[in-house]
């Protein structure tokens, strides 16, 4: 499974370090991916999804 939510689609995004003299280098920001078990076609299905997403569903189904 790669770093990528079930859901949404959200990915790594990039962009720069920066130190106090204000010189760059690269960074990475990995999405906050969970392992949830899910409704897929009525079959429930263990995915990684992000805490975003996983907070999304459950207010929806609290909802309900």
């Amino acid at each position: 499974m790669s770093k990528v939510c079930a859901v949404t689609g959200k990915k790594a995004l990039y962009g720069n370090r920066r130190s106090h003299s204000l010189r760059a280098t690269r960074r990475k920001w990995n999405v906050n991916l969970q392992k949830a078990t899910i409704l897929v076609d009525g079959k429930p299905k263990r995915v990684k999804i992000s805490a975003r997403a996983l907070k999304t569903l459950r207010a929806q189904q609290a909802a309900k």
